[in-house]
């Protein structure tokens, strides 16, 4: 393909690279005037396998190439030199078709404090109507909530006595139990609201992308990888792209919109010349504009999973490994769309803060009535739970940076976790909350024994050090193209989302975030594309006039 010359492939207004979380809002948003022209690429396929549709199905999709890009990480010191799997969707929907379906907004003081950084539009105050104006709450329209919106939002199908009793003994702790964590301060336990609807799961494709596709002025080209950005003088003029084995050039009136998330939005970038030139040039890449915070500010929710074996409680470990019981799981689904194939990897969340010190809730448990060694490997032969544990407001900084000249090459991704004594300290402290709430009456009862990491650990250090054994990405990668003031060196797009230096160049995705959203990242990502959809339509409507 080297020195192919790019057949021209059409001219749209709007070019949305990434048909993921980001790219079907847009897609959906940018093409309800049937006056604009729009393409959405996407590098992987159709949704149209069994298991993006099942609750359960992550277990298939994650680590399979129909669905996730295979990403790795560099060996991180940090997780004494491990390296980790780093799912990320290749497929019509992204994320949003592989996750953990949980609907989390954060907390308001997150985005209070984007806005306190001299982003204008991006408090609480300003971001909450962008959430509330695609939600399709089961409650209808009350308490901070919506109806009528194209992302479904209900309440978990399966409940498990053991959660309710971890719930019990964070109350027992100091945690107080509360009806939902989507009100601006999600301090506290209670039940996760998912993305599903009637029991199957409800993914960004399925809400935003389907309603539109029928529509004239949308084209949607599947199995197209995105190379560069193409531009003329300092305005981006197109996508040059591969798709059934020939390069394609698809020009943009207007804008090209970069939706392919906080690990390949970076990468697109830097193989366009946006980035720290040194590091183009390492790769022989002439640098258009010199931006090094392209790729950097890489943040990430590190979760530790400590385990519990339990006595005279059910749990899925033992009701998978009856054969039995787990064919009652299949007919449960079947006819009545309940029942542990419905289930989110997660059903109980408990939103707690490590030290009295934190204004607002710093850590984030994701309680499962489950537990295996890792991602991928079968279920423990004995009752168990797990209390996976993550630090919200990570303070330790990765990079996405190239690892080949070639477009097609994977990039090379170091979160640098665990690389401060304030992440390291937080990891201590949230071990030891885990045995406290473990101590409480309420689970007790259950006779809970640590399996891991394992009860004779008790110092500081040997707990720092079982942290970094044991702990893994939760998959929430964000900051790598970050908001910014104009004179801000590391800022690589503004508070409209343009890219600082360019002309016709958005970015509307995860990597935008100046700092990580306290909690599951995908609905904040879906709220940032609606914003960003609203700005450019008024930003382009007011140049034309003009």
């Amino acid at each position: 393909m080297k020195g192919q010359e790019p057949q021209q492939a059409g001219e749209f207004d709007y070019i949305i690279v990434g048909g993921g979380t980001a790219g079907c809002l847009l897609a959906n948003r940018l093409s309800a005037d049937p006056a604009n022209r729009v393409l959405l690429l996407e590098a992987g396929g159709r949704d149209n396998y069994i298991w993006f549709h099942i609750p359960v199905g992550y277990l298939f999709l994650i680590g399979n190439p129909r669905a996730d890009w295979m990403f790795r990480t560099k060996p991180s010191p940090g997780l004494n030199n491990r390296s980790l799997i780093y799912p990320r969707g290749r497929v019509l929907g992204g994320c949003s078709a592989i996750n953990g379906m949980i609907y989390m907004r954060g907390q308001a003081a997150d985005y209070d404090q984007w806005a306190q950084m001299g982003l204008k539009g991006w408090s609480w105050a300003d971001c909450l109507p962008h959430f509330l104006r695609h939600e399709d709450h089961y409650a209808g329209t009350a308490d901070l909530h919506k109806g009528g919106g194209e992302w479904r939002v209900e309440e978990i199908r399966v409940r498990w006595e053991i959660l309710d009793a971890f719930r019990e003994a964070a109350a027992e702790a100091g945690i107080p139990k509360v009806p939902d964590f989507n009100q601006g301060d999600n301090f506290g336990s209670s039940y996760f609201q998912v993305n599903q609807k009637k029991g199957l799961r409800w993914s960004a494709a399925r809400g935003f992308l389907d309603p539109a596709k029928g529509r004239p002025n949308l084209e949607i080209r599947t199995d197209s990888e995105a190379m560069h950005v193409a531009f003329e003088g300092k305005r981006a003029a197109g996508i040059v792209y591969r798709r059934g084995g020939r390069l394609e050039f698809a020009k943009a009136r207007r804008r090209v919109v970069l939706s392919a998330g906080a690990v390949q939005t970076p990468k697109l970038l830097m193989h366009s010349g946006i980035g720290p030139a040194a590091h183009l040039a390492e790769y022989g890449i002439e640098t258009r504009l010199d931006r090094p915070g392209v790729g950097a500010n890489l943040q990430d929710h590190l979760q530790l999973r400590p385990v519990y074996k339990v006595s005279g409680v059910r749990t899925l470990n033992t009701d998978y490994a009856n054969l039995l019981k787990r064919g009652w799981m299949g007919v449960e689904f079947a006819f009545f769309r309940r029942g542990p194939l419905t289930m989110a990897p997660s059903q109980l969340g408990v939103f707690a803060k490590s030290d009295p010190r934190y204004a607002t809730a710093n850590l984030q448990f994701h309680v499962q009535p489950l537990s295996l060694d890792k991602f991928g490997e079968p279920l423990h032969p004995f009752p168990a739970f797990t209390a996976s544990v993550c630090n919200l407001r990570p303070t330790s900084r990765g990079a996405i940076r190239l690892a080949s000249a070639d477009p097609f090459v994977a990039p090379e991704i170091d979160p640098n976790y665990l690389s401060t004594e304030e992440d390291r300290q937080v990891a201590v402290d949230s071990l030891r909350l885990v045995r406290r709430i473990v101590q409480q009456p309420a689970l007790q009862r259950f006779r809970p024994e640590e399996h891991s990491p394992g009860p004779t650990l008790q110092s500081d250090a040997e707990l720092a050090r079982a942290a970094g054994e044991v702990g893994t990405t939760i998959f929430h990668p964000v900051g790598t193209a970050r908001m910014g003031l104009a004179d801000d060196p590391m800022a690589v797009v503004d508070a409209r989302l343009s890219v600082i230096g360019c002309e016709g160049l958005t970015i509307a995705d995860a990597s935008v975030m100046p700092t990580i959203t306290s909690g599951n990242t995908n609905s904040p990502v879906l709220m940032i594309a609606e914003k960003a959809a609203e700005m450019m339509l008024a930003d382009d409507r007011q140049a034309l006039a003009a």
